[in-house]
């Protein structure tokens, strides 16, 4: 798959404090590649360099053969976490504007803000002034201006935030649509099931160092032990003795056992004693919210397990 952006060995130091510690990875043309990590981590000041908002100290952006200041941003769009459109500005006004900035033929871009409005459920929206639009409106509108020129690399810095279930729906639906077409999309997001569900790979940082870098299926298979979570009236000391069990949580009527590394499912079954009750059993790997929130909060499963690559 042909490389879109390359990021090598950057770093970036504000006054005393190290911000970004050779920080590597690449994006792929028609690929989700997620950035993940804590507030403070280091995402924002990575992707304001890819930006050209600011520059490393060291290391290099590589896009399309061309690296830093000459690289062509008209052919990336951004959406940033801070939202901010003009308010007093009518929807089509704006989004011209936007696509003017980028030289983009305007001819084009009314037609394609036409065709994003009424698919995202504002139409007959062009003429009315952001200020009179919802917060969700204001987003969808601010995501139709940072794809209004086909961009070839997408940057998406929280992209669901303060989005409706339906709304978010139509969001990943268009985000699947735009990597299908080959657009490559680099996607930051707190909300892990989204990101679970999505994303071809991803990079995980903390304090402004990588801590996880590949695909989804190979980060699960390296870092997530499964876990089994059996529904019955049960007690913890109905689990004792079962072999391959690091811990036991009890939830009401489920109890969640989480197994050793490297265990076989099939072959672990066979194990579970006769009493127990089972009127639900599944088996599952831990999901990436917990291997977020273990790498956040510092219980070194990562330094323990090692890294993963892809």
């Amino acid at each position: 798959m042909e490389v879109m952006l390359t990021v090598e060995g950057l770093e970036k130091s504000f006054k005393d404090k190290k911000a970004l510690k050779n920080i590597s990875f690449d994006v792929r043309k028609g690929e989700i590649m997620a950035i993940l990590g804590p507030n403070g981590a280091g995402k924002s000041t990575t992707i304001r360099n890819i930006m050209g908002i600011m520059y490393p100290d060291e290391g290099s952006i590589t896009f399309h053969n061309h690296k830093g200041k000459g690289i062509p941003r008209n052919k990336i769009g951004y959406l940033p976490e801070e939202r901010g459109l003009y308010k007093n500005v009518k929807v089509m006004d704006i989004l011209l504007y936007l696509a003017d900035l980028k030289d983009y033929p305007l001819h084009r871009a009314k037609e394609r803000v036409l065709e994003y409005l009424k698919k995202f459920d504002l139409e007959g929206k062009e003429n009315v002034s952001v200020e009179e639009l919802s917060k969700g409106m204001g987003q969808k509108v601010q995501f139709i201006g940072a794809i209004i020129h086909e961009p070839e690399l997408l940057i998406l810095d929280e992209p669901f935030s303060g989005l409706d279930p339906v709304s978010q729906e139509i969001f990943k639906q268009e985000i699947r649509d735009l990597a299908n077409n080959g657009t490559a999309i680099l996607l930051s997001s707190h909300q892990m099931n989204l990101v679970e569900e999505m994303c071809d790979r991803l990079f995980m940082i903390q304090h402004g160092q990588k801590v996880i870098y590949g695909t989804l299926n190979d980060v699960k298979a390296e870092y997530a032990n499964f876990k089994c979570t059996i529904h019955g009236d049960n007690q913890i000391r109905d689990m004792e003795g079962i072999p391959r069990v690091q811990r036991v949580e009890q939830e009401s009527e489920h109890s969640i056992l989480y197994l050793d590394k490297d265990v076989e499912p099939i072959n672990w079954l066979k194990s579970l004693p006769n009493h127990l009750d089972v009127q639900e059993l599944k088996i599952n790997r831990t999901s990436l919210h917990e291997i977020f929130i273990d790498i956040a909060t510092n219980k070194n499963l990562v330094q323990e397990e090692g890294e993963s690559h892809a």
